[in-house]
């Protein structure tokens, strides 16, 4: 049994594969700091046969969080932001627990911070240090040619943008075919 999970993890016998293991860096790894990411839009489009037959390009006027023009996206009024005192600028605490078997340590995002490691003293008044307003945009969307009904275009980047200047999200477009008069769709073939 012992050399089948060394086969399964590496080939060291035992449990000696788990040196490498690297899965739970995602959970906050060496640094921890958070960056925000801005939510999805989805939006619906019918399409004509014809566009669907030569891809076509669809602009939406869309309503999202939009950078603030005020503090750049940084949500500081001055563009500073100083290193957070409860953890140090890790983004995260550590707690110690004794327990019946000894003592544990649990590392959780920093209630300070947000697991950003920095804070705003002075906050940006046009969007209270979010780094985002409310706002419309006019987005354009390349449909390819060929999609189908049901089928989910996305725009990367083109969603809500993320706060204090995070990843944007993105747009999923949702496909309706309208049906035509004379021809009907089967597959990639028109009858």
């Amino acid at each position: 049994i012992f050399s089948m999970f060394g086969d399964i993890f590496g080939g060291r016998g035992g449990f000696g594969g788990f040196e490498g293991f690297s899965g739970f860096e995602g959970f906050g790894g060496s640094t921890g700091h958070k960056t925000y990411k801005g939510a999805d839009l989805r939006l619906k489009v019918r399409l004509t046969l014809d566009e669907v037959a030569t891809g076509v390009t669809k602009k939406f006027k869309v309503r999202k969080h939009i950078t603030c023009a005020a503090c750049h996206g940084t949500g500081s009024a001055d563009g500073k932001k100083e290193t957070c005192s409860q953890c140090k600028g890790s983004g995260s605490i550590y707690k110690t627990i004794n327990s019946m078997f000894g003592r544990m340590q649990t590392q959780t995002v920093c209630p300070s911070c947000n697991g950003t490691g920095s804070v705003i003293k002075n906050k940006c008044p046009n969007c209270n240090g979010e780094g985002v307003v409310n706002g419309e945009e006019i987005i354009e969307v390349a449909i390819p040619a060929g999609v189908d009904d049901g089928m989910v275009v996305t725009a990367s980047g083109k969603g809500h943008a993320g706060k204090q200047n995070g990843i944007p999200g993105d747009i999923q477009v949702f496909i309706e075919v309208e049906p035509h008069k004379e021809l009907l769709r089967n597959g990639q073939n028109l009858e």
